[in-house]
């Protein structure tokens, strides 16, 4: 595993958007494409004091003169969003990772459904421009408490009506039922979603009868506490043979540097997928949010999953 090209990108716009969101438009200050792109993909912000951030692209992907952010400010997030809402500025410079992506669109799939709670409206406007340039048969669905508080609602109707439907709590005859728009399974339709946890839990429910392959989320947000207690494990690497053990308090990536071996790392939270490996056999208990159900049969990310037994990976 090789670490990704990081970029000094200069800002080239910053714009104020509904929801309290700053738009934020990046460019390269010498060439004049940027490292291409795919619908659902996220790049690395590193901030100056060293922490680091995840925020999808939500342009056109075909479009490689900028990367286009947005950036919800969390009040009670860990200050990240603070930093750059208060700071950043046309001229401004930022490094920037080359885009990955952990959220792609399936050629295989007949219809696309996009549910976009708030600002996860992000990654699926991506997958808008790319899905309305290949002549794809998509709907995208906004969810908002209003429409004056709705970020990026504008870019989104551009689509027109036929492709893009707004529900918001407050306007009556707005609002839909999650359970009503998933209630049956559709055959060749794949469903993407991207929002705040509550919205995805809620999609989660609601889309319970359909295959699980089916159903994609992005998530920059770690799991819920959910009561897990980590129990040791034991990891095995393929190239020496060489078992690990990870104890109940530490996680397998501390191991693995440890033991020499360089894995690549961002968020260290599980959101990124910048560490991810793969395994080969073994029974993980995958504890990401960034894996699709397909990707979890043979890639495990270290920084947060563990272990039944012993975990052989491809290492």
């Amino acid at each position: 595993m090789s670490p990704r090209l990081i970029m000094k990108l200069e800002v080239a716009q910053v714009r104020p958007e509904a929801g309290d969101v700053l738009l934020v438009a990046l460019r390269h200050p010498r060439r004049p494409l940027l490292p291409a792109a795919t619908a659902g993909a996220h790049v690395d912000v590193h901030l100056p004091d060293g922490r680091v951030r995840q925020y999808s692209l939500l342009g056109d992907p075909a479009d490689r003169r900028t990367y286009r952010i947005a950036v919800k400010r969390e009040a009670g997030g860990r200050g990240g969003s603070r930093w750059l809402h208060d700071n950043l500025a046309a001229g401004a410079t930022l490094m920037v990772s080359a885009p990955r992506n952990h959220f792609e669109l399936s050629a295989a799939a007949g219809r696309c459904l996009l549910l976009a709670g708030g600002i996860g409206i992000t990654p699926l406007l991506a997958m808008a421009h790319a899905l309305a340039a290949a002549g794809r048969d998509f709907r995208l669905h906004v969810f908002a408490r209003g429409r004056a508080g709705a970020p990026l609602l504008g870019e989104a109707e551009a689509f027109g009506p036929d492709r893009v439907v707004a529900h918001f709590d407050d306007p009556p005859g707005t609002r839909l039922a999650l359970e009503a728009l998933l209630r049956e399974p559709e055959p060749g339709t794949e469903i993407y979603c991207c929002g705040p946890a509550g919205f995805m839990d809620a999609v989660r429910e609601a889309a319970s009868g359909w295959p699980d392959e089916a159903v994609r989320f992005e998530a920059f947000q770690p799991l819920h506490a959910d009561g897990f207690v980590p129990e040791p494990f034991d990891i095995v690497l393929r190239s020496t043979g060489a078992t690990l053990r990870v104890p109940a308090g530490r996680a397998a990536i501390d191991l693995l540097r440890e033991a020499g071996i360089d894995v690549p790392s961002s968020c260290e939270i599980g959101v990124c997928g910048a560490c991810v490996c793969g395994y080969l056999a073994g029974s993980p208990i995958h504890r990401d949010v960034v894996l699709s159900p397909r990707a979890r049969r043979d890639r495990f990310i270290p920084c947060v999953s563990r272990a039944v037994g012993a975990l052989r990976l491809d290492l």
